[in-house]
């Protein structure tokens, strides 16, 4: 395509060949979790309904997470193991 080539060309001409290289991936950050860090937990014992709530649905919500997790990278492992045997 003209456009993409004159395009290299103008890249080339105001930044030589760094302006051609690809610019880095940018990395997505895991989100912040909602659940306080284990030194603010406070013992189950006083804790509200309300609150336990909130626990068994985020720990609903980390287990579900981790488990999707683990099958992406069996499969990725499974998937290096069929390519190294062909």
């Amino acid at each position: 395509d003209h456009g993409t080539i004159a395009q290299w060309i103008e890249l080339y001409r105001s930044g030589g060949l760094d302006a051609l290289k690809p610019a880095p991936k940018k990395v997505r950050s895991m989100p912040k979790p909602i659940h306080p860090s284990n030194s603010d937990q406070q013992p189950i014992i006083d804790m509200t309904q309300e609150e336990m709530g909130k626990e068994l649905y985020y720990l609903r919500l980390e287990n579900a997470y981790l488990k999707k997790l683990q099958a992406l990278v069996q499969a990725k492992e499974k998937l290096a193991q069929k390519s190294k045997c062909k």
